[in-house]
C-alpha cells in the first residue's frame, strides 16, 4: 500500500513550501513568534556570527536599503548563532525593518536545516543562506552564502523586483474566510449591549504558553478590550440554536467540517476611550488553545469608527461585519482588531470546534492554569448539544 502521508522536512524548504514556524529570543522579545511577522516580504539571514566578514559584508548591504525593510514592503530578520554577538554589541534591532533573533540553541537553525536536526550548539557547521518568503509565510527563494559576496545583491534585486506585498500573487487575494450576516437579529443584539452596559465587563487579556504552560497575561499595549460572561443558561441555548442553524451549515459546506462544540459566550467591547484594539494574533498557538478550530466575530453594533477586523497574511483589507453579521474563519489565521477611533465596538467572539478537538482539549487540560482558556475564569460550558 502507498503511503500517502506527507513525509518530515529534511532539506532545506524550497520555493512553494511553507515557511517553517519558530519561536527565539530577540533583543526585545523573550518569544518572538516568527509566524507573526506575516503580512509583508520577509528576509531571513542565517549568518552565523556578525564577527565573521562575509556576514559583515550581507549586513551592511541589507542596513544601506530602509527603503525596502521598513515593516511595510519588507522585514529582515538575522540568525545569530554566536553568543559573543549579544555579548559584544555586534548587532541589534533597528526599528522598522531590522530585528536579531539570538538563536543559541539552533532553534531557528534546525528548523529551517541550515543544521542537522540533532545538531550540538556547542559545535557544528552551519549552512549559511538567505531565505526570502511571501506575506503569507511561503518561500520565495532561498540564496546560499557565496565566497564572492554575490548573494546579497542577488536577493535584494530579488526582493525590489517584487509586486506590493498585497498583489504578491499577481493581485489582491481575499482571504479565506466567511461573512454570514444576518446571524443574530436586531432583538438579540441589542440585549446583548444591555448585558454588557449593566456588567460593565472585565479587562481581558490573553493567553501565552509559559514553561509548558498556557497562562494568562495582560499587556494593553498588545490588547485592550472588555469582556462580559454570559451565564443566563437560557440565553446560551438560544445563542447556540442560531450557531447551529446559520452558522454551522455555512462551515460544513465550505470547510467540511462539523462542528459539535462551542467555547465562551462573552460580549466584548472595544472602546474608544481605552484604545480598544487587539494585535495580530492566532487563536490557537498555546495547549490550552490548540483545539480551536473556527473563530467567529459577530458584530452587535454598527455605531463606531475602526475595530475592523484584518487578515495581514492576505493583504490590508479589514472587515467590518453589519450588526448581526458574522466573520468566520481558521484559528490559524494570523488576524487583528484595528483600533476603535469613535465609539465602543461590541462583539459576541465564541470559538468552534469538534469532538476530536475535545479530545486535545482535555488532554491538555493539565498544561492550563488555574484561570482556564478563557484568561480570567473558566466558563461553565454545556456537555450536550452542538455547542457544548
Amino acid at each position: 500500500m502507498t503511503d500517502t502521508r506527507v513525509p518530515p522536512l529534511t532539506v532545506q524548504p524550497m520555493p512553494g513550501d511553507p515557511s517553517p514556524g519558530f519561536i527565539q529570543r530577540t533583543p526585545s522579545n523573550p518569544r518572538y513568534s516568527f509566524e507573526a511577522a506575516a503580512g509583508r516580504y520577509l528576509v531571513l539571514c542565517f549568518f552565523g556570527t556578525a564577527a565573521d566578514p562575509q556576514a559583515q559584508a550581507a549586513l551592511r548591504a541589507v542596513a544601506a536599503r530602509p527603503d525596502l525593510f521598513n515593516d511595510t514592503f519588507a522585514s529582515f530578520f538575522g540568525v545569530s548563532n554566536d553568543p559573543a554577538d549579544e555579548a559584544q554589541g555586534r548587532i541589534g534591532n533597528r526599528i522598522p525593518g531590522y530585528r536579531v533573533f539570538w538563536d543559541f540553541d539552533l532553534t531557528a537553525a534546525r528548523a529551517w536545516r541550515a543544521v542537522p536536526s540533532d545538531a550540538d550548539a556547542t559545535r557544528t557547521t552551519l549552512v549559511r543562506f538567505w531565505a526570502v518568503i511571501d506575506p503569507t509565510m511561503r518561500v520565495i527563494a532561498t540564496v546560499p552564502f557565496r565566497p564572492d559576496g554575490s548573494d546579497a545583491p542577488e536577493v535584494l534585486a530579488l526582493l525590489g523586483r517584487l509586486p506590493p506585498p498585497d498583489r504578491h500573487a499577481g493581485f489582491e487575494v481575499q482571504a479565506p474566510i466567511l461573512i454570514l450576516p444576518r446571524v443574530f437579529e436586531p432583538e438579540l443584539c441589542r440585549h446583548l449591549i444591555g448585558l454588557y452596559e449593566a456588567d460593565g465587563g472585565q479587562e481581558s487579556g490573553f493567553m501565552r504558553q509559559v514553561d509548558g504552560r498556557t497562562v494568562g497575561v495582560s499587556d494593553k499595549a498588545f490588547k485592550s478590550r472588555r469582556d462580559c460572561d454570559i451565564s443566563d443558561r437560557d440565553l446560551i441555548g438560544a445563542l447556540q440554536a442560531r450557531f447551529m442553524r446559520r452558522v454551522v451549515p455555512e462551515i460544513a459546506k465550505v470547510h467540511q467540517f462539523k462542528v459539535t462544540r462551542m467555547e465562551r459566550y462573552i460580549v466584548s467591547c472595544y472602546d474608544a476611550e481605552e484604545g480598544g484594539h487587539f494585535s495580530a494574533h492566532r487563536d490557537n498557538t498555546t495547549s490550552g488553545t490548540a483545539h480551536r478550530r473556527f473563530a467567529v466575530s459577530i458584530n452587535l453594533n454598527d455605531d463606531f469608527d475602526g475595530g475592523e477586523v484584518s487578515f495581514p497574511e492576505y493583504g490590508p483589507r479589514s472587515f467590518k461585519a453589519p450588526p448581526g453579521g458574522a466573520v468566520v474563519f481558521s484559528c490559524s489565521l494570523l488576524h487583528a482588531v484595528s483600533r476603535v477611533t469613535r465609539g465602543r465596538r461590541y462583539a459576541f467572539l465564541p470559538f468552534l470546534y469538534d469532538e476530536a478537538a475535545a479530545r486535545i482539549r482535555e488532554a491538555n487540560a493539565k498544561f492550563v492554569g488555574e484561570a482556564g482558556t478563557d484568561y480570567r475564569a473558566a466558563v461553565p460550558q454545556p456537555k450536550e448539544g452542538a455547542a457544548g
